[in-house]
């Protein structure tokens, strides 16, 4: 029976080109039920992409779980050898909840897992099968590698007092501010900074380790890291190969190689993996593994799909409505990123200079963040704030030091916290506040408004505020105070993990300029 193309959709036909990619390099499909006790997921929250499980009680009482992971449905069943390498493949629905939704949902995925014994031969391979991977869905792709143990080692050598969590998610980020505070100090951050510079393709990539191994001789894993890079350069042409030390996975069960595959036109990674030895001896498993998922639902409706036609080669830049939008755009202008119909009286929301390929846009401030990490922009410029409200997936890439406030807890003046009561607080930031208060281990009954948040206090709505803070004389007018700073605020410029590893050239160029005319 021959099957017509025009009724698949675009995930269905990638993914039996998947399988058939898969089974031609001698992986065998593994197939596996839905459900699983929940007590194997609940001790190993911290692998699944979300804590969240969908759980029901079966027939004999015992509490079980819709699979949210197809990993560890792989590896707790298989036979732990690890002299034998084990190959296999899957096209697979799992069940979590999804990302922007907040709510559950069905995903398929494709991908792989090499366990049992793995060498260096078997984790080329599953790079290369990862890089072909992303060729069948499209040629504008980028498999982005890093090395987690060369990380590590960074951060033990020069920053063993460092916050480690908040250290990693700046990382992350490409955040060097907050890197430098979380390292605990420049001096701690430089070799970690450094080696976070070091972006780009296999040959250029290897150079810059290379120098980074002769300042920085303690870290042993950077040579290995380094006669890996090259030894795949001989053995296997990845093309879209791109070093970033940003790429990260969590550390307690993912070791060595990690790497993240996106595709131009999709805003997020379609294509996740690495080498995860410690789950695997976390599972008490002798053995080693490696392999990689793709999120086959990502790819329906992508931009290459609905036009076809390429990049037109601009920067798409989000920027928040009123003064903060005014001051940014000024700086862009100043960089020789000007576009004169912006200001144009009239009430058009998108501007265009085809001389510099800049596309500007005026969205409302608190969803210059969605914009930017939904693709839609490239990058943006957005408040602090705004950031650690919403905790979007982004890159932030530098501080432009303007539309500087604070976020503060205020409170009429005169109060005295009793701690044996509820504290109410009122604000706009829900996460912001229940993070401050729940690591000062204080109860609160916190109340979201919308509107004038100081008259909350007055009306005995509330105990206190939590909010932003510019010159403080509003709450001077309403006889109100701060008690406590919560953090400063500014202005960050901001980019799409995904556009950036296809314009990051340009976005490089951009952050340089704004940078450099930050500083003066």
């Amino acid at each position: 029976m021959k099957i017509s193309d025009s009724i698949l959709t675009k995930s269905e036909k990638i993914t039996f080109s998947l399988r058939e990619l898969y089974s031609s390099r001698g992986y065998t499909q593994y197939k596996m039920g839905k459900f699983e006790e929940y007590d194997f997921y609940a001790k190993n929250k911290n692998f699944l992409v979300s804590d969240d499980v969908i759980t029901f009680t079966d027939t004999d009482g015992k509490l079980m779980a819709l699979k949210p992971d197809v990993t560890l449905s792989i590896i707790k069943n298989g036979k732990d050898l690890p002299d034998i390498t084990q190959k296999v493949f899957y096209n697979e629905n799992v069940y979590r909840v999804i990302r922007g939704a907040g709510s559950f949902g069905e995903i398929m995925q494709a991908g792989v897992e090499c366990f049992g014994k793995v060498d260096e031969d078997a984790v080329a391979e599953v790079l290369s099968l990862a890089g072909e991977s992303l060729k069948l869905i499209s040629d504008r792709f980028v498999l982005a590698v890093s090395d987690l143990d060369v990380i590590k080692e960074v951060i033990d050598v020069f920053a063993p007092s460092a916050a480690r969590k908040a250290l990693l998610s700046a990382i992350g980020e490409k955040n060097a501010a907050s890197v430098t505070e979380a390292a605990g100090g420049e001096k701690e951050a430089e070799p970690i900074l450094k080696l976070l510079s070091i972006k780009g393709e296999q040959k250029a990539a290897i150079k810059a380790l290379k120098a980074f191994s002769a300042e920085y001789p303690a870290v042993k894993s950077v040579n290995s890291f380094c006669a890996f890079l090259e030894a795949l350069d001989k053995k296997s042409s990845i093309t879209g190969l791109y070093v970033d030390f940003s790429v990260l996975n969590d550390v307690n069960y993912y070791n060595g190689v990690v790497f993240k595959g996106y595709v131009d036109g999709v805003p997020s990674a379609v294509l996740s993996g690495g080498r995860y030895d410690n789950l695997m001896a976390k599972l008490k498993k002798r053995s080693s593994a490696i392999g990689f998922a793709v999120y086959t639902d990502e790819l329906n409706e992508t931009p290459i799909e609905k036009n076809g036609e390429k990049p037109d080669g601009y920067i798409n830049v989000a920027l928040p409505k009123g003064r903060l939008g005014e001051k940014a755009y000024e700086i862009f202008a100043s960089c020789g990123y000007d576009c004169p119909t912006i200001l144009e009286p009239n009430r058009k929301l998108v501007f265009e200079n085809e001389k510099n390929k800049m596309r500007f846009f005026w969205v409302k401030p608190s969803d210059i963040a969605i914009y930017v990490e939904r693709g839609a922009a490239d990058i943006g410029v957005v408040g602090k704030d705004i950031l650690n409200e919403y905790e979007t997936d982004v890159y932030e890439l530098c501080d432009l030091k303007i539309g500087k406030c604070k976020m503060a807890v205020a409170a009429p003046k005169g109060f005295k916290d009793d701690p044996s009561k509820v504290l109410r607080v009122a604000t706009k930031f829900l996460k912001t506040a229940k993070k401050f208060y729940r690591e000062k281990g204080r109860n609160i009954d916190v109340i979201k408004l919308n509107g004038s948040i100081e008259i909350a206090p007055l009306l005995k709505l509330s105990d206190v505020i939590v909010d932003i803070v510019e010159t403080g004389s509003t709450l001077r007018e309403n006889n109100l105070e701060i008690i406590e700073v919560i953090n400063d605020i500014s202005a960050r410029l901001i980019a799409n993990k995904s556009a950036y590893k296809f314009k990051n050239a340009r976005i490089d160029e951009i952050c340089d300029r704004l940078f450099k005319k930050e500083r003066g």
